[in-house]
């Protein structure tokens, strides 16, 4: 039987979970993992399928999907490797992505960041009941939910990596897609040094001085 090949497909899971057409590049997985790099930047044209690539990434190692390796990986190249597949399901993880940034001055752009700052605190809203966090460090999460403040956000995610080492006892795997879309309209708009500012904060505190930093990729 022939399967559908669903163009422009990025999400990794729905791909699997409707047997669509798929070409197997989960070898990426081993080859980034035993490389080492704690931080790794991918530079790739358009339609190259990196946030299909990230989304596999998420799949392979995100708590989330703890249980279902056999189901989303089971015949592809990735589950022959033993070591590799003790490690799936075992990560806290956190995916962010700015492709939708894309405003015409600071003001809503910085609303539109604030806002993709916030997803991930979303996700992991485990934390809000966990005995492992603090009272007023559950407030923290509960409030930054809806969005980050704009005080807060340059040190939002290594916090919330913080945090969600304390509670799974393991570094967080971080995972930024197009990162440089917001850089982009920055520049065509004519508000980039404070694009550049924000993004410079934002990306040392998560990337560069961040203990609870397992591994991090960037497209």
């Amino acid at each position: 039987m022939k399967k559908t090949i669903s163009i422009g497909a990025q999400d990794f899971a729905e791909l699997r979970e409707k047997q669509y057409f798929y070409i197997d590049k989960t070898n990426f997985i081993g080859e980034w993992w035993n490389g080492g790099d704690v931080v790794t930047l991918i530079t790739r044209p358009r339609r190259f399928g990196k946030t299909l690539n990230m989304r596999m990434l998420e799949c392979f190692f995100s708590n989330k999907y703890a249980g279902r390796g056999e189901e989303l990986f089971g015949d592809l190249e990735i589950w022959q490797d033993e070591e590799l597949r003790a490690e799936q399901g075992q990560w806290p993880v956190i995916f962010l992505s700015f492709a939708s940034v894309k405003a015409g001055n600071w003001e809503e752009a910085k609303h539109a960041l604030l806002e993709q700052l916030a997803k991930p605190f979303s996700i992991h809203r485990e934390l809000l009941t966990s005995d492992k966090i603090l009272g007023e460090e559950q407030e923290f999460c509960r409030k930054s939910i809806m969005k980050v403040s704009p005080q807060d956000a340059p040190d939002s995610i290594n916090r919330l990596c913080e945090l969600l080492e304390r509670h799974y006892g393991k570094k967080t795997i971080i995972l930024l897609d197009e990162y440089d879309t917001p850089m982009q309209e920055a520049w065509i708009s004519g508000y980039w040094d404070e694009l550049v500012s924000f993004t410079r904060m934002l990306f040392n505190n998560t990337f560069k001085t961040n203990p609870h930093l397992g591994r991090a990729v960037m497209t």
